[in-house]
């Protein structure tokens, strides 16, 4: 029995209707996490600053660990067993979270804490800590494509200043010297011409398939 055309226009209504509506959902549900997240990692900050101190070499909540973290699949390969091999480092400790230090990005009037640990739960508030670290001059910083995280760092440019205070009050600054795109996949492609810059960031694109991401060297 065929089907009149009126019945099948209606069900194409029907389901546009439904796309829309599940993608104004989503949209709203980005917004509010968002703006939840930036909220909460300010107050993060805050703390976070009143734990380090401003000219002392020795950080008496330092707390030095060798953790293996939970793998987050949408930023690291399993493959990528590099990834557990993190370096001990000073870190604060506030509330059981641990935390390596400070981010600061003039151009895009950031100031965030950053995690030691990566996990799905961390990200949704602040940036964290890939893998890597500042003494060794390698360190990668991952975040969420949230406004107030790093979803505009795509416009960093040449020359753009990066600052990246440690638990010990140590400022690292750093210059951008390119920003790409690679694939999520390729988790080679975050450690690539790492002899070149010392601290890199970087979080997925809207679609999760693909990383922004911005290179930086000490200057």
């Amino acid at each position: 029995m065929k089907m009149k055309k009126s019945s099948i226009g209606n069900l194409v209504i029907a389901a546009g209707s439904l796309m829309i509506s599940s993608a104004v959902a989503l949209a709203v549900y980005n917004i509010v996490q968002d703006n939840q997240s930036g909220k909460y990692a300010q107050e993060l900050l805050n703390r976070v600053k009143q734990e380090i101190p401003e000219a002392s070499p020795v950080v008496t909540e330092a707390i030095y660990t060798d953790y293996v973290p939970d793998v987050f699949d949408k930023y690291i390969s399993k493959d990528d067993e590099t990834y557990y091999a993190k370096e001990s480092c000073p870190l604060i400790n506030i509330d059981g979270n641990m935390y390596t230090g400070i981010l600061g990005i003039p151009r895009l009037s950031l100031e965030l804490p950053v995690y030691d640990e990566l996990s799905y739960d961390n990200l949704k508030n602040s940036p964290c800590r890939y893998k890597g670290s500042t003494k060794k001059g390698n360190i990668i910083i991952a975040a969420h494509n949230y406004n107030s995280h790093f979803g505009s760092i795509s416009e960093m440019i040449t020359g753009d200043m990066i600052y990246f205070t440690d638990a010990q009050g140590n400022i690292h600054e750093y210059s951008v010297i390119q920003t790409e795109t690679v694939d999520g996949s390729d988790t080679e492609a975050m450690e690539y011409g790492s002899d070149e810059w010392d601290i890199t960031i970087f979080t997925c694109t809207l679609s999760g398939k693909s990383r922004v991401t911005v290179r930086a060297a000490r200057v």
